[in-house]
C-alpha cells in the first residue's frame, strides 16, 4: 500500500462542489484583489480566532515581518524567537533589520521554553515571537506574563495551528498579534501562497493594511515605504470555504493522532509526541524521534510510507545566519531535534486502511532497529 506524506487530492475532491461555486463567484465578479472576498474572509478569520480584526497579506513570513514594522521594531532592536522552528520564523526579524535572540524550546513540546526567555531579555528587547510547532500550541499564558513584567510585545507564529486552543483560547487570539500562513499543506492551506494577520489592536490593522498595499489607503497617495502584499481575491473566496470544515478536519487528524499514540509500540530511544493538559493540539504533523532515524524512515519508505523531516538543518546552523556566529552545541535541543525527528502521515483524508497500514510498517520498523 501506498500511503503519501500529503493527500491534495482527498481535500479538493471533498470540497468540489463548494469550491467551483466559490471560484465561479470570485470569476464573475472580475475583481482580483482586496475586494469582497478578502474583506469578508478577514471578517470570518477575525471571528474564528476569536480576534477583532484580521488582515490578509501575501504569505505567513510576511505576516510577521509587517507585525514587527508596524510596530517599529528595526535597526538595533532585538526579537526572542525559539531555537527550534522554520527559518521563516527568524527571517521576519531579519527583514525587520532587527537581531533574532534564539532561546531554546522544551524538549518535550518543541516550543519555546517560558522559563528561558527572561535570561535572554536586554535593553534592546522588543518582541517575543513564540511559534505554535507542529499544530502544538505554546504556553502563551507563561509567554504573556513575562512579556507584560517587561513590556515586550508578544505576536504569534501561528502558521502551523489553525485552530489550536490553549487554555480553552485559540492560537492567532493569545499574543498581541499573529501572523498566520495559509501555505498548501497548512491545516488551513490555500492553492498557493496566502497568509493574515490577526490581532485586537486597531491601530496595528490600521498600519499593516497601509503596509500591505505599498503604503497607500488610497491609490497613488502613499503615506509611508509599503509593501506589495496582498491577499488575493481567489485565494480569499476558496479559503472560506476551507474555513468551514476546518474543525472538523482537525478532528480527523486529532483521531489518526490518538490512533498512533495508542497503537504505535513504544521502544528504546523512540520519543512521541506530548501534549500538556493545558493544550488541544490541531495536529498539523504528527512528529516523532529516534536515534536511527535515518534507518527508519528508509525502512518506511521501502514500505511504501511518505516521511518527512522537519527540520533536518536548525536555523542557528544553517548557511543564512553563518554570519550569526552559532556554532554546534549552541543550542543542543534543538540540534537533537534536527538529528532525530520525523514526521509521520496524518491529515484529514488518511483513510482507515492506510493509518493501519502506517503503524503495522511503523511497529515493524522500529523493532528491526
Amino acid at each position: 500500500m501506498k500511503v503519501p506524506f500529503l493527500d491534495f487530492v482527498g481535500p479538493y475532491e471533498e470540497l468540489k462542489p463548494q469550491l467551483d461555486v466559490a471560484y465561479e463567484r470570485f470569476m464573475r465578479s472580475a475583481w482580483y484583489i482586496l475586494g469582497k472576498e478578502t474583506e469578508t474572509f478577514e471578517q470570518e478569520y477575525a471571528e474564528y480566532c476569536g480576534s477583532k480584526y484580521c488582515v490578509g497579506v501575501g504569505n505567513g513570513l510576511e505576516a510577521l515581518h509587517l507585525v514587527l514594522r508596524a510596530w517599529g521594531v528595526g535597526k538595533d532592536d532585538e526579537v526572542i524567537v525559539p531555537s527550534n522552528t522554520y527559518i521563516a520564523t527568524w527571517l521576519a526579524v531579519s527583514y525587520a533589520d532587527a537581531k533574532v535572540v534564539p532561546v531554546e524550546c522544551d524538549a518535550r513540546t518543541y516550543n519555546l521554553d517560558p522559563a528561558l526567555i527572561e535570561a535572554a531579555i536586554t535593553k534592546r528587547t522588543k518582541a517575543i515571537m513564540p511559534v505554535h510547532l507542529y499544530g502544538q500550541p505554546a504556553n502563551m499564558k507563561e509567554i504573556m506574563a513575562v512579556a507584560e513584567k517587561h513590556g515586550l510585545k508578544v505576536v504569534e507564529d501561528n502558521a502551523q495551528s489553525q485552530g489550536a486552543r490553549s487554555y480553552g483560547r485559540r492560537t492567532g487570539s493569545l499574543g498581541h498579534a499573529a501572523g498566520h500562513s495559509f501555505y498548501p499543506g497548512k491545516n488551513l492551506g490555500a492553492f498557493g501562497d496566502a497568509g493574515a494577520v490577526t490581532t485586537d489592536d486597531a491601530a496595528l490593522a490600521d498600519k499593516i493594511r497601509v503596509l500591505r498595499n505599498y503604503g497607500s489607503r488610497k491609490k497613488y497617495y502613499n503615506e509611508v515605504k509599503g509593501y506589495n502584499s496582498r491577499l488575493d481575491e481567489m485565494q480569499s473566496a476558496l479559503l472560506r470555504v476551507k474555513l468551514k470544515v476546518l474543525d472538523e478536519w482537525n478532528k480527523r487528524r486529532s483521531v489518526i493522532a490518538n490512533r498512533y499514540l495508542k497503537e504505535m509500540k513504544s521502544a528504546h530511544g523512540l520519543v512521541f509526541p506530548f501534549v500538556p493538559v493545558w493544550a488541544d493540539p490541531v495536529w498539523h504533523l504528527f512528529v516523532v524521534r529516534h536515534p536511527k532515524r535515518d534507518e527508519l524512515q528508509k525502512k518506511l519508505t521501502d514500505a511504501g510510507i511518505g516521511t518527512l523531516i522537519h527540520y533536518p538543518v536548525s536555523a542557528h546552523l544553517s548557511g543564512a545566519y553563518e554570519d550569526a556566529g552559532f556554532k554546534r552545541g549552541s543550542f543542543p535541543i534543538a540540534e537533537n531535534a534536527a538529528d532525530t525527528v520525523l514526521s509521520l502521515p496524518i491529515g484529514p483524508h488518511l483513510r482507515d486502511d492506510q493509518a493501519g497500514w502506517v503503524i503495522e510498517a511503523f511497529n515493524a520498523a522500529v523493532a528491526s532497529l
